[in-house]
């Protein structure tokens, strides 16, 4: 049987005829994003509903978050400048799923038949050993349809009271928090800040450094304060103020940032020595200019997270199997209604994350 790494490129490189449906195909509903820019992109139509080769699993979906990646590659974010390859249009995206396996390829254990499941998002095709990655939603087709494909080392059977709209709030924000924390090894006694606390990756790495026994200020607005403190913050700082004048220098030994911008100068400077920033994202902008001075003289570590740890997903699962993990649901929304979850999603006001659920029959 094909190896993980083989599946995984397998599925990256089926071409567009996979969406089109002959007749006496099943087919499924689903949005296709068809090209880089705006809503416009975002097509609501019938495509043909998927089959599992050998290593792969077809799971029906329940629901799948909203997430600022699945926006920066419709506009073509991440091509400017070349920071990745071109995307595979059209195709379905949708990063997170949550999601009962329906069908299963030869090979696959079939006792993940009927199991509620998660996809790991971020896949390693070469092994945890190489730091090549593909992303479910992103590089192939993702959970923004009633049905998706993916290779079976990439689905996880999850034991939980949560929600489906909660769990499907949880592969990419969870998993980008989760990585983040562990390499910057956050343990009991520390002081942690999380810059754009109120968004999904944000509120949850408040969570997940809390559970360890970090003491947490996170950097929000202030109509968010008091859903980011239920999230385990101890602190919470106004985003619109001075962030190093209220804490001080060399008052926090990790910064958990995916804002950036104009304001990494004074994150930094919030570090004590030897301290680490960490960082997933740039949603304030890339272009940033950096005081060398900050960073020689003071030790630090600046470390950037995209390819995820193995240890990744399977801390969330048994963090859910525990149910110390509270994953925050703004909104849900139909999945037809896709366009509109994402213009709500980009204005900002909401604290948590945006789920779409797809329609139960066609």
């Amino acid at each position: 049987m094909a190896s993980a790494g083989e599946v995984i490129r397998r599925q990256a490189g089926r071409g567009p005829e996979r969406l089109e449906p002959a007749p006496g195909d099943d087919t499924m509903l689903a949005v296709v994003t068809t090209g880089n820019g705006g809503i416009g992109m975002l097509d609501w139509r019938e495509v043909r509903r998927p089959r599992p080769d050998a290593g792969e699993v077809l799971v029906r979906v329940l629901a799948a978050g909203v997430n600022a990646t699945d926006v920066n590659t419709r506009v073509g974010w991440y091509e400017d400048g070349g920071w990745s390859s071109p995307s595979p249009f059209p195709f379905i995206q949708g990063t997170d799923c949550c999601g009962l396996v329906e069908l299963t390829g030869e090979g696959v254990d079939r006792g993940l038949m009927g199991r509620r499941v998660l996809i790991r998002p971020c896949m390693r095709p070469h092994g945890f050993g190489s730091m090549e990655t593909l992303w479910f939603g992103s590089d192939f087709d993702g959970a923004f349809s009633q049905y998706a494909l993916a290779p079976a080392s990439e689905v996880f059977a999850v034991s939980s009271g949560l929600s489906d709209e909660e769990l499907g709030a949880v592969p990419c924000s969870f998993g980008t928090a989760e990585n983040m924390l562990l390499h910057a090894g956050v343990r009991p006694g520390q002081h942690v800040v999380v810059t754009g606390a109120s968004g999904g990756v944000g509120s949850a790495a408040v969570q997940l450094a809390a559970l360890r026994g970090a003491e947490v200020t996170a950097v929000t607005t202030a109509d968010k304060r008091a859903a980011v403190l239920e999230l385990g913050a101890s602190h919470v700082v106004d985003r619109g103020g001075d962030v190093l004048a209220a804490l001080g220098e060399r008052s926090a030994d990790v910064v958990v940032d995916n804002v950036s911008g104009p304001g990494l100068d004074g994150l930094l400077s919030l570090l004590r020595r030897g301290g680490i920033y960490v960082t997933s994202g740039a949603i304030a902008g890339p272009q940033v200019t950096l005081d060398k001075r900050t960073l020689y003289l003071s030790d630090l570590t600046l470390r950037g997270c995209t390819a995820w740890a193995e240890a990744v997903f399977p801390s969330l699962l048994a963090r859910l199997a525990c149910e110390e993990l509270r994953p925050r649901v703004a909104a849900t929304f139909p999945l037809e209604r896709i366009a509109g979850a994402q213009e709500e999603f980009l204005e900002k006001r909401h604290v948590g994350s945006y789920v779409l659920v797809p329609p139960t029959s066609g």
